[in-house]
């Protein structure tokens, strides 16, 4: 009595299993359902990804104005030590290397013993004397590599 009903039941899965499945149950989505998907995915990312991008350039010009305070700071403490600031052919050099000519310098300055690039991987502008009868200047070229940059992430500069 077992036998005859493994053999039926074993034809009836064969059969089952050779029968299409309705469209309602195949596995998927449609060429609709993707492109609708894709169309809100697009209009979020055209509202929403040019302020995330006005915010990282806004991060980076601070992250500049920063480094910049803090290299002025080093500076400050080279012409304490030394009496002078560096000259432009030492550059901001001269606060992670000992100048030729100086005695009295205690350096490095910069904490892990070199300058740092600007946010946007330059080196900052040093020069001296600076303007408005500042002893130096130094800036960023910002993102475009032009001193006139405006707007987020634009250049950074020591007052």
């Amino acid at each position: 009595m077992i036998a005859p009903f493994r053999s039926h039941a074993s034809r009836f899965l064969r059969i089952v299993r050779a029968r299409p499945r309705p469209r309602w149950t195949r596995r998927g989505f449609t060429l609709v359902e993707i492109l609708v998907v894709l169309t809100i995915i697009g209009l979020i990312m055209g509202l929403i990804g040019p302020q995330v991008f006005n915010v990282l350039g806004d991060a980076r010009g601070k992250t500049a104005k920063i480094q910049i305070q803090t290299l002025g700071s080093a500076l400050d403490v080279f012409y304490m030590d030394t009496g002078r600031y560096p000259t432009p052919d030492e550059g901001l050099i001269a606060l992670v290397q000992r100048p030729a000519d100086v005695e009295a310098w205690n350096g490095p300055y910069v904490k892990g013993g070199r300058v740092p690039k600007d946010p946007w991987g330059r080196a900052y502008v040093y020069r001296v004397p600076g303007r408005n009868d500042e002893p130096y200047e130094i800036s960023s070229l910002g993102p475009s590599g032009r001193a006139t940059d405006e707007g987020p992430g634009a250049a950074a500069a020591s007052q």
